[in-house]
């Protein structure tokens, strides 16, 4: 058997493969457990390797890597449109044998353990981080039902809720005060967790140079760098543009045109929906500092001032957010390119722009 590609369906426990020859064409189908499917590449010649990019995929890209051969992931989106009728292993399979003849369609670089783990420190930090949020609501509610009016902001509403717990006269029932200030130590513990996961953050930020290059970036703090040096692994080499970079995190706007009539809508929203978070998180902390820097007569950053500008132009607030997002993902891509931290003196000014210039604008 000439096999030259072999297309496999990963899953838990069953593995379908679909083997090509060297015209594209199915010569065999297996469709095997695990112990099998681990045992089925040794001592086997097979000039490439498809899987699709799902949970496991990069785990299996590495260990096939490792036995000396050619591995290709493919994103999960494009190969589904070269499934035929009805989806089942099989026909997914021969679909991503019909994907891989497309050369349009870019591959996935294979993560490294390191890359996976740090994406895995920032899951668990995002679970405490909303577990916290969600407890400290939950508490303000109990409390509203007492009468007790907490105030804004987090820290200083646990530290009233936790006088007011201390305090017997208060109008907290006896009955739920003990699970009130379990529930207040629960949240302090989370903090902790945060904390010490932010410490070892900053540890392997201080030892990257890209995250050090990325912190150099305004409104990109520890939490957005790391989040980008595990997503690229410091490198932006396989994105064609800055542009690339910044569809690949949703921020472009998506594109339904015909003819000579070209209509560009909202933000796709595609792609890491992590990063795309964090960049309008310091988007907005760029343009919140440019305005504080103006009202008290101080010259604001390159990029807050040109997110003013944008604003200045009747853009709402949280449209000019998705620019200077796109703008920071723009910024990025050149700083993790040239490997070279951010320099405000090299940034461009303000300039006026047109809807076709910046897309995102453009409804």
């Amino acid at each position: 058997m000439n096999a030259t590609t072999v297309a496999v369906d990963l899953a838990k426990n069953v593995f379908q493969l679909a083997i090509a020859d060297e015209h594209h064409r199915i010569v065999a189908t297996k469709r095997l457990n695990r112990s099998q499917f681990e045992r089925f590449f040794h001592n086997r010649e097979v000039g490439k390797i498809v899987m699709e990019a799902c949970g496991s995929a990069h785990y299996w890209g590495r260990r096939l890597a490792a036995q000396g051969h050619s591995v290709r992931l493919l994103p999960p989106q494009y190969v589904r449109p070269y499934v035929r009728r009805n989806k089942h292993d099989a026909a997914d399979t021969a679909g991503m044998l019909e994907a891989n003849r497309a050369h349009d369609i870019c591959s996935v670089p294979i993560k490294s353990v390191e890359q996976q783990s740090l994406q895995g420190l920032h899951r668990v930090r995002q679970q405490w981080v909303a577990t916290r949020t969600a407890r400290i609501n939950a508490l303000r509610g109990i409390c509203r039902e007492f009468g007790i009016d907490v105030p804004v902001g987090a820290r200083r509403g646990l530290e009233h809720i936790a006088g007011v717990l201390r305090d017997p006269q208060s109008s907290v029932g006896a009955l739920i005060r003990p699970t009130l200030v379990e529930l207040v130590l629960e949240i302090k513990q989370l903090e902790d967790r945060i904390d010490r996961l932010e410490h070892d953050l900053g540890r392997l930020a201080r030892q990257s140079s890209a995250c050090q290059d990325l912190m150099s970036v305004p409104g990109v703090g520890l939490i957005t760098a790391t989040a980008m040096v595990a997503a690229t692994a410091g490198s932006v080499s396989h994105f064609s543009s800055a542009r690339h970079f910044a569809s690949w995190l949703g921020l472009t706007p998506r594109e339904h045109s015909s003819g000579n009539r070209q209509r560009l809508g909202r933000i796709s929203k595609r792609g890491d929906k992590y990063l795309r978070m964090l960049l309008v998180h310091g988007a907005r902390a760029v343009l919140r500092s440019a305005t504080l820097r103006t009202n008290k007569g101080q010259q604001p950053g390159p990029i807050g001032h040109w997110g003013q500008n944008i604003q200045r132009r009747g853009a709402h607030a949280n449209k000019a957010g998705c620019a200077v997002a796109n703008k920071l993902a723009r910024v990025c891509f050149a700083v993790l390119r040239d490997q070279q931290p951010y320099r405000e003196h090299h940034a461009e000014l303000s300039t006026p722009i047109t809807n076709t210039q910046h897309p995102v604008l453009a409804h």
